[in-house]
Order: structure tokens, then C-alpha cells, then sequence
């Protein structure tokens, strides 16, 4: 994102378990990071909004560097941190008082001067008022700023920031000014956009474990943003990602792929588990990944029905197609498996379906495409006159089944304006009645299938709002 680029950029790095990611969701005011004492949790780099000193900036967690988990993971996340560094204005070199000066360390610090970069050496764990003499440990490391904080008491981080703010970059009055007008909601998870600046798209990858989640969202935005490995539960927290295509904002989130509750092994797990059922909720749409080679499984039900009940707008994507072969025509081939993947989800039958290769990016401009199709949607609205005709006939065609010796009836029907400030918000259609209590599920779905021939409204659940006809809308 460009107004991403033009903030100054803070890397948190270090050895696992010092407490970067306390340190993290400390200066951004809330728990994106998870915080676990199991070395090497983070892996990915997760970047949010912090407007908590005098200047705004973006700050990056990083993975662990040396950690003691999957070799070929450490590698991986040593790169992710080089990436980082490459990339950032301030290098904030976590240590950790409680266990002091470890070899690690020292090989950390070679590689951090060799960056040649700003480095604010943030000696953590600093408790109490007694342990700030374990902070002199760290003075043969050459660096010649630190400060002492608590990251999980909250200590010492404002002069942390103070200190931040010294050693950024002095800023331009072109980016000063961007800085000023750019939403932390475009950089963070939980904030309100700023008026003059639109809300970007939050878009949720889910899905089970290792069908390509990582992958896609490398695919989409063009980056190795994302850690990609084939070891199942790779991404253990749900990591945001700012994307522009073609001047429209994004954020996608690539969330832990989620298990069974009976076949998750470990209690971080369980916590990336709960954290992807929150991304259901953040998120204006839900890209719902499935695995071509496998098909739909019973855990990819149980994902959907999670979307269906948070009432989310909803996109399948079909991923690996470059592992199928096709038996016979490939467009034949491609409605085939479109046609299994609808009918094996079909309580999310509002959901388009893209078949696409992540591997090869083979159809993955699709996807954008399809929400282009889908926020146009969002906007179509029913005229009064044209939905009350609609509802009616509807009502005379197949009239409502008897409940406890009454049947339901309509007396007004009208779409909810619903908020500007929404991305992709589902249409909401209120029914003044005589009884909402009368409604049958199955007669609500039928009203909606007669409401989706007049406009289909791809994407998006419809909301019918059952009110008595004394209330108003």
C-alpha cells in the first residue's frame, strides 16, 4: 500500500521468547500477536498501526531468529527478519534482563550492526526497580542507545516511544502530512477509518490446515509476505496484510488453519484456532479455502457453517487446481468441480466459487474480480413498490405454513439503508407482520430464494428482519 510505504517503518526483532510480541501488541493497543512461552511461536511478520508517541509509524513483529522448532522454518523465519531489516527505519533489538547476555545475542547484534542500520537495544523483562541493574549485562553489546521496560507490566514503554521518536527518520512535510490522514485502520485491526479516507476491504482467509492459505495470499499480493511451508499449522497467528489493487485498499487475513477441536495438539493451537474464528468476525468477506485434491471434507463443512453463522459474505476458492489433471475438457472439468464443491456447501450457496492455482497464480486475478462483483452487489438495492409486489406474490404463490393454528402475514415490506461505513454489507430486507414468532426457517429461505430471482446478490447472505407492524423501521 502506498500510504503504507510512506510511514516510518519499526522492526522488533530478536531471539525467540525475549518478548517481542507483548512488546508488539503493547504498542498497538491490543492482542494481534499471540504471546505464548513456547519458543519460536511467531513466524510470520505481522505489521499494525502505532500512534502511541508523538509520531505515527508502522511497527513489524518478527519470528525468532535461531529458534529451536522446524529447521527448515528457521531458515525461513532468519530471511523474513533480513526482509525486515531491509525494510525499516528502527531496529528495536529485544533482549530478554531475566536470562541475560546469551551467545545468541551476541550473533544477533553482529547481524544487526552489519544492517547498519538505527538499532534501540530494549532490554525487556524489567519488573521492578531491582532488576534494573541486569540491564548493565548488555552494555559490551556497542549499543549505544537502550532503555529498560516491562513489556507485560507496561513499564518504561513510554520512554520507549520518546526514544523511538528521536531516532526515526526526520519526515517531509509530504509524508508528514500522508501520516496525518492516513486511517489506522488501514494499517492496524480494530479502529474507525478516517473520514476522509475509505474503509479497506478485510478479507479472511480460512480454511483448514496447509490447503494453500499462506500461498494464496503470496499469490494475490505479489510478495512473500507470508510463510509458506508444508508442514500443517504454519501460521500460528493471524497475520494482516495491506494490499492495493488498482487505487482500492485491502487488508487480507491469513488466519491458522483450523482443526477439529479434538485434533488440536497443543494449546497454542488452540489459540490459533479461536484467533481465525475472531477473523470471522473482523472480516467484511470470507475466502474460504479448499484443497481440489481432497475435495470438500467435513472440516471444510464445519468451516462454512462458521461463515454462515457469523452471516458473513462469502467467497470459495478452489485451490491446487495445478495438481488435477483434467479427466476430460478442462471448462467441463472446472463446472464439475464447481458444481461438487455447491453442492457438498450447500448452505452456502450464495457463495461464488473461483478454481484457481496459488503455485502457479493461475486464476488468481479472479478473486478480485469476484469482489469487485460482490461490492457492486452490496450496493443494489430493491425498489419499495418492486420488493412489496415481490413479497406478495411470493406470499400468494406458497402462503406461509400454520404455526400453533396461526399463519404468518405481511403488511409492509422495505430494504434497511444499513451503514455507509460498511464494506460489502449483505442486504436487509424488514417485513412488517402480524407475528415474527411465525416464521419457519424454511419459509425464510424460500422469501429469500424468491428475493435472489430479482437480484442474486452473489456473495452476499440476505437478512430478513421480522418486526411487528407497530414498530417502525
Amino acid at each position: 500500500m502506498n500510504g503504507q510505504a510512506k510511514l516510518p517503518n519499526v522492526a522488533i526483532v530478536g531471539r525467540p521468547n525475549v518478548g517481542k510480541s507483548a512488546l508488539f501488541n503493547r504498542l498497538v493497543r491490543r492482542k494481534i500477536a499471540i504471546v505464548h512461552d513456547q519458543p519460536g511461536i511467531t513466524r510470520d511478520r505481522i505489521s499494525a498501526f502505532c500512534d502511541r508517541g508523538g509520531r505515527p509509524f508502522t511497527v513489524w513483529d518478527t519470528g525468532g531468529i535461531f529458534g529451536a522448532g522446524e529447521l527448515e522454518l528457521t531458515a525461513q523465519v532468519r530471511s523474513t527478519v533480513q526482509d525486515a531489516l531491509r525494510e525499516s527505519d528502527l531496529v528495536l533489538f529485544v533482549v530478554d534482563a531475566k536470562d541475560g547476555l546469551t551467545p545468541v545475542d551476541q550473533e544477533l547484534a553482529r547481524m544487526l550492526r552489519k544492517s547498519r542500520k538505527p538499532v534501540l537495544l530494549t532490554v525487556n523483562k524489567i519488573d521492578h526497580d531491582k532488576h534494573e541493574s541486569l540491564a548493565a549485562d548488555f552494555d559490551s553489546l556497542g549499543f549505544g542507545t537502550s532503555v529498560s521496560i516491562s513489556a507485560e507490566h507496561n513499564r518504561g514503554i513510554s520512554d520507549l516511544l520518546d526514544q523511538i521518536e528521536q531516532l526515526l527518520p526526520a519526515v517531509s512535510d509530504q509524508t508528514s502530512a500522508i501520516s496525518d490522514s492516513f486511517s489506522a485502520s488501514q494499517l492496524s485491526t480494530n479502529a474507525s477509518p478516517a473520514p476522509t479516507t475509505s474503509q479497506p476491504i478485510a478479507i479472511a482467509i480460512i480454511g483448514r490446515p496447509n490447503v494453500g492459505k499462506s500461498s494464496l495470499i503470496n499469490a494475490i499480493v505479489q510478495s512473500e509476505r507470508a510463510i509458506v511451508s508444508e508442514l500443517p499449522g504454519t501460521t500460528r497467528d493471524s497475520v494482516d496484510v495491506a494490499y492495493e489493487c488498482d487505487g482500492r485498499q485491502f487488508r487480507f487475513i491469513d488466519t491458522a488453519g483450523m482443526r477439529r477441536r479434538g485434533k488440536v495438539s497443543s494449546s497454542v493451537e488452540v489459540f490459533s484456532v479461536m484467533r481465525a474464528e475472531r477473523s470471522i468476525q473482523r472480516a467484511d468477506l470470507c475466502l474460504l479455502t479448499v484443497d481440489l485434491t481432497s475435495g470438500v471434507t467435513a472440516q471444510d463443512k464445519r468451516i462454512a457453517g462458521l461463515i454462515q453463522e457469523a452471516r458473513k459474505s462469502a467467497l470459495i476458492v478452489l485451490n491446487k487446481w495445478d495438481l488435477l489433471q483434467p479427466k476430460r475438457g478442462r471448462q467441463q472439468r472446472i463446472r464439475e468441480l464447481a458444481d461438487e464443491a455447491r453442492a457438498r456447501i450447500f448452505f452456502l450457496n450464495y457463495a461464488p466459487v473461483v478454481i484457481a492455482s496459488a503455485t502457479t497464480g493461475e486464476n488468481v486475478e479472479r478473486i478480485f474480480g469476484m469482489i469487485d462483483k460482490i461490492e457492486r452487489a452490496s450496493t443494489a438495492r430493491l425498489g419499495t413498490g418492486v420488493l412489496n409486489r415481490l413479497i406478495r406474490a411470493a406470499f400468494a404463490a406458497n402462503p406461509p405454513p400454520m404455526v400453533k393454528g396461526k399463519r404468518l402475514k405481511l403488511f409492509y415490506a422495505t430494504q434497511s439503508s444499513g451503514s455507509k461505513t460498511k464494506n460489502l454489507q449483505p442486504p436487509e430486507f424488514v417485513l412488517f407482520v402480524n407475528d415474527p414468532r411465525l416464521l419457519a426457517r424454511t419459509y425464510a429461505r424460500y422469501l429469500e430464494a424468491r428475493i435472489r430471482e430479482r437480484i442474486p446478490y452473489p456473495g452476499l447472505p440476505i437478512f430478513l428482519t421480522l418486526r411487528p407492524r407497530s414498530q417502525k423501521v
